[in-house]
């Protein structure tokens, strides 16, 4: 038997899927229901308690592929508009009912240090596992000098997750944003801060399409939109990359991570999981599909460890690490070409297009005699530029062959050009 369960920031989880501070934790109703499909946890949505908050209507946009499927949402919806009071006394209901859930709670302030622990303790006091500082919501609260405008500033980062130590003696997840240069700086001054752990990454500021109509952004309020947070499939190379640089940054060795972004299915999991994340977050999937969606995710996870002979998740968490590397760490004679089975090729010439017009010139069509097109690699002009295999409708009818070229290993710094 697999097993799921995980530890992060010394917290233990039933498996390593949490709920991300959202819309879907915003309650007691929604937490339970999480709960009993089988969710492990849930990042309450993030509190806090002056200004108050006031929502508008719309708050989402949509960015769609041409199969009109969601690659990702754009929201402008703010922090919880509940009061904190009651949204503490449900807490402290769901950690009597599921005594085996974690429920980490969010929570952000203005940039005043007695607001930060004020909050922190009464959050700490309703029985949470830990607290998530959101210094990462791109819209609304940081035109109020919060979330990202914090986020984007390390003195601040560091300064926020140090009040909030001084406090509390639970975990504390320090959220990141994606909205700058380099993550690694962030994520430094939070180690410098003292976090347990970081989460991210947090939504990516964007606006997700005009509506030529209304020519304004969407989602629009009365005839006027604005720039959102954007989240869904669509950002997960971006989290990928980010997650990695962490995970293999010398400087902050053995900081925790609690990945988030564009996780669906259970391969999105194990691919945050081997580049090391201890834990995960989703919100966009179970918005779209539903609490249920995490049968498929833990039954998946599970087939994807049985096959490959892992019994628990640290058997692969972090194994991709040591195989990503900077760019001139790469083998420059490594060679590869397109091979084109011919048995499954419909002939719809959408490889030839892609590499005549826009890559080599590797492919050529000819003429099987019978009104048929054939398809042929010019191994002389391919470059293993992987174009032709992306483009290519039928799975695994172009794959991407290994040449033995005699030649040694060699990366860019040993390269003649470079010497």
């Amino acid at each position: 038997m697999s097993d799921l369960s995980c530890t992060i920031a010394g917290i233990k989880s039933i498996n390593p899927f949490w709920l991300a501070s959202a819309p879907p934790t915003d309650k007691q109703y929604n937490v339970e229901r999480a709960f009993e499909a089988g969710w492990a946890g849930v990042v309450w949505k993030t509190l806090g308690e002056n200004p108050p908050v006031v929502n508008v209507s719309s708050r989402y946009g949509v960015h769609k592929d041409r199969n009109q499927s969601v690659m990702g949402i754009n929201n402008i919806e703010l922090i919880s508009d509940r009061s904190l009071e009651v949204n503490l006394r449900e807490i402290e209901d769901v950690r009597r009912k599921w005594p085996d859930r974690v429920i980490i709670g969010s929570m952000m302030a203005p940039i005043d240090e007695q607001a930060w622990k004020e909050l922190a303790i009464k959050i700490a006091n309703s029985g949470v596992h830990g607290i998530e500082l959101n210094l990462g919501c791109p819209h609304g609260m940081c035109e109020r000098g919060m979330g990202s405008a914090i986020g984007q500033v390390p003195e601040l980062v560091e300064q926020t997750t140090r009040w909030v130590r001084e406090v509390v003696d639970i975990p504390v997840f320090t959220k990141l944003t994606p909205n700058i240069t380099n993550i690694l700086v962030p994520a430094e001054a939070a180690m410098k801060g003292g976090a347990h752990a970081v989460s991210l990454i947090n939504t990516v500021n964007s606006i997700v399409s005009v509506d030529l109509d209304a020519m304004a952004p969407t989602p629009i309020v009365d005839n006027k939109g604005t720039h959102g947070g954007y989240c869904g499939a669509a950002v997960k190379p971006i989290a990928l990359n980010m997650v990695a640089e962490i995970a293999r940054a010398e400087d902050i060795q053995g900081m925790e991570i609690s990945a988030i972004g564009g996780i669906e299915t259970w391969r999105d999991a194990a691919e945050f999981i081997a580049l090391g994340a201890s834990g995960l977050q989703v919100c966009t999937a179970a918005m779209l599909y539903g609490f249920r969606i995490i049968d498929d995710m833990t039954a998946g996870l599970s087939q994807f460890m049985k096959e490959k002979g892992y019994r628990t998740l640290d058997d692969f968490r972090g194994k991709a690490i040591a195989n990503t590397v900077d760019w001139n760490q790469l083998n420059m004679n490594f060679d590869t070409k397109a091979f084109i089975d011919k048995d499954s090729c419909i002939e719809c010439g959408r490889c030839h297009i892609a590499c005549e017009d826009t890559a080599h010139q590797a492919i050529v069509i000819g003429d099987k005699g019978d009104g048929r097109r054939d398809f042929t690699v010019d191994n002389d002009e391919c470059v293993g530029c992987n174009l032709c295999a992306l483009v290519c409708p039928v799975p695994e009818c172009i794959e991407m062959r290994p040449v033995d070229n005699g030649l040694p290993p060699l990366t860019w710094p040993e390269h003649p050009a470079n010497i």
